[in-house]
């Protein structure tokens, strides 16, 4: 039995007859979460690990929001004045923002949280590098005085996703961008409750008394971000089974991603919804690390590129549902205005792995030891493992299969040594749609070597593309320039695309008040 349909036999066992739940007063006030894997590091940007996203919604604020139409709004802002022809901008702080220790939201604040997280974002590096001064003349006034216009200014800022512009306070902000912060203090909707804290089982969250909503209408991380709720605990149950089960008895509320073999029968459930909010979807991708053999090799990377089967990797994940499955991408999401079929269709189709073996040694790999990071705790990264582990054997690759949880491979992807001496060769991770959209926004597109996200690809092309893609105005011309990114992309091979799904959420039909995008807690009310 393969590991889907061990997983869809496990679930349907472990599933239960629905059950009345006896709502007290306190659950009302309560929203039990199921995230889809434990929150491993609580920096917001410190990992591009979507749990410590999701976290990083709930406790911290930026300083603008993104609304459902992916466009930004201001947030911790009251707005923004443009002058000396775009290079200057003045934002100025909305009046009694305050932080989770009860000290002022000031825009020195605001001027070191952008500093740090401008040293490890994709978009916050091209802010910084196009900004010749960042300054707080006064308590509620953040200046940028630009080297050349940046009109994706706010947008770079509002990015609700991978890493998160979030402002915290200065003492925290001025911690080295490459070190942890050692507590989570924002100045968000809600505040993360540090004792009540279970490693790998337990997250808490209580509502932040002192938060003032802006005005206006609610949309994804834009508009009012209010807390109706008094608690929201995160409840990490690695064992799909258990979390559905949980969610029909009523036991949580809300499975962050159900797996999908048992898809049909939680849709039967009258008592729970299952949705697609985010609809950019989810790009699955097998990452490689270029600073160590055998993947430093860019031949042998190309040849890793024609192996994996797309579709097969989705098939694992999605067992064919099509209202999820999306299959085969290039280098941006089939939804994405700069998607072409430049290299969707060059990696689509059978694979010959007898060809590609002996294209693998004509490269030059000479059998050396892969070690495969291979998470179990989250089942659509489990799944595309087996699949991508699979069709590395057949082409000859000598696969170290290491199994472990997902926050394991978190912390261990950050170690640049030889596998000798507990480095790593590959993994598989996902990113949302909404990151991978845009030569802007995507991190693994990137070539910028040691600044870079791990696997630490360095392609000068890469990045003077980029650079193109940046000061491009026209939707054409921008269009043009990510269909060479693309190509460039084939030859480099800063990553391995796995294919690309929809994934819904599952939650009780009594929560109420659910955005659009990937999951925040506000506007949600419990009945």
């Amino acid at each position: 039995m393969d590991r889907r349909q061990f997983l869809k036999a496990s679930a349907a066992a472990t599933f239960l007859p629905a059950a009345p739940h006896l709502a007290s007063a306190q659950d009302a006030k309560t929203l039990r979460f199921v995230p889809y894997s434990d929150v491993a590091i609580i920096d917001p940007i410190w990992t591009n690990g979507y749990s410590t996203r999701t976290h990083a919604l709930l406790v911290w604020d930026t300083l603008y929001g993104l609304d459902d139409q992916f466009q930004p709004q201001p947030q911790m802002v009251e707005g923004h004045v443009v002058e000396e022809d775009g290079k200057r901008w003045t934002l100025t702080l909305r009046p009694g923002l305050v932080f989770h220790d009860g000290s002022k939201v000031l825009a020195r604040d605001a001027v070191a949280s952008i500093k740090r997280w401008g040293a490890r974002d994709t978009f916050g590096q091209a802010l910084m590098a196009a900004t010749d001064e960042l300054s707080a003349p006064d308590d509620r006034t953040i200046v940028f005085r630009l080297k050349a216009p940046f009109p994706q200014l706010p947008a770079a800022l509002a990015r609700p996703s991978a890493l998160v512009a979030a402002i915290m306070p200065e003492r925290l902000a001025q911690t080295d961008p490459f070190k942890q912060i050692p507590e989570a203090i924002g100045s968000g909707p809600y505040r993360y409750l540090t004792a009540e804290r279970i490693a790998g089982a337990r997250h808490v969250y209580a509502r932040h008394e002192g938060y003032v909503p802006r005005q206006g209408t609610p949309s994804f991380t834009a508009g009012p971000r209010t807390p109706y709720l008094d608690r929201v605990e995160f409840t990490v149950m690695p064992d799909a089974a258990t979390a559905v089960a949980a969610l029909q008895t009523g036991a949580v509320d809300w499975v962050e991603q159900p797996i999908i073999d048992l898809l049909p029968l939680l849709r039967k459930d009258p008592n729970i919804v299952v949705e697609v909010k985010d609809r950019t979807g989810m790009a699955g991708q097998l990452r490689l690390n270029h600073l160590q053999p055998p993947f430093n090799n860019p031949a042998i990377r190309r040849v890793i590129l024609q192996a994996i089967d797309q579709e097969e990797c989705m098939n694992a994940v999605c067992g064919g549902d099509p209202q999820v499955e999306r299959g085969s991408i290039g280098f941006f999401p089939n939804n994405s205005p700069m998607a072409s079929d430049v290299a969707a269709k060059a990696l689509k189709g059978p694979k010959d792995f007898g060809k590609l073996k002996q294209e693998l040694a004509a490269a030059g790999y000479k059998g050396e030891r892969t070690v495969f990071l291979a998470a179990q705790d989250v089942p659509r990264i489990a799944l595309v493992c087996d699949v991508a582990a699979d069709a590395l054997r057949k082409i000859g690759v000598n696969v170290d299969f290491v199994a472990a949880d997902w926050g394991t491979v978190l912390q261990r992807i950050g170690n640049r040594s030889p596998v000798e001496q507990g480095g790593w060769s590959c993994y598989v991770t996902y990113w949302a749609g909404l990151d991978l959209g845009s030569p802007a926004t995507s991190s693994p597109l990137r070539g910028n070597g040691a600044k870079g996200s791990p696997g630490w690809p360095d392609s000068p092309q890469m990045e003077a593309l980029r650079a193109r893609f940046l000061t491009a105005a026209d939707p054409a011309e921008q269009k043009a320039i990510a269909r060479e990114i693309e190509l460039q992309a084939m030859q480099d091979v800063p990553y391995v695309p796995a294919g690309q799904y929809l994934q819904p959420v599952a939650y009780r039909k009594n929560l109420t008040g659910m955005l659009d995008g990937v999951p925040v807690f506000t506007n949600l009310r419990k009945g």
